[in-house]
């Protein structure tokens, strides 16, 4: 799955750390591959686990990836519950970024 524009801290280690770039490029896109979960599956599982970590850009960026990747409005809605659910009220404040264009 690739980013379609490096992130700040991607810009950072390819210009002082690029060997460990490529590391954990490689292991991302290993990952995140159609597996025994699917892409849409395992994108929204990253959506999740942002919301619980407070990352609301980054929540909102991947539920578009998520939405390219097929997800529905209301699988994105589920996955915010579960955000809730484990997180409490900081998470689902994070989560609803997800619903920001």
């Amino acid at each position: 799955m690739a980013q379609p524009q490096a992130a700040p801290w991607q810009t950072m280690l390819e210009q002082n750390a690029p060997d460990l770039l490529k590391n954990v490029a490689g292991f991302r896109e290993t990952v995140l591959q159609e597996g025994a979960l699917s892409l849409k599956v395992k994108t929204m599982m990253t959506m999740l686990c942002d919301a619980l970590l407070g990352h609301a850009d980054g929540v909102a960026t991947i539920a578009n990836r998520a939405r390219a990747a097929g997800a529905t409005e209301e699988e994105i809605a589920e996955t915010l519950s579960v955000a809730f659910l484990f997180g409490g009220m900081p998470a689902l404040v994070t989560a609803a970024n997800a619903f920001r264009k």
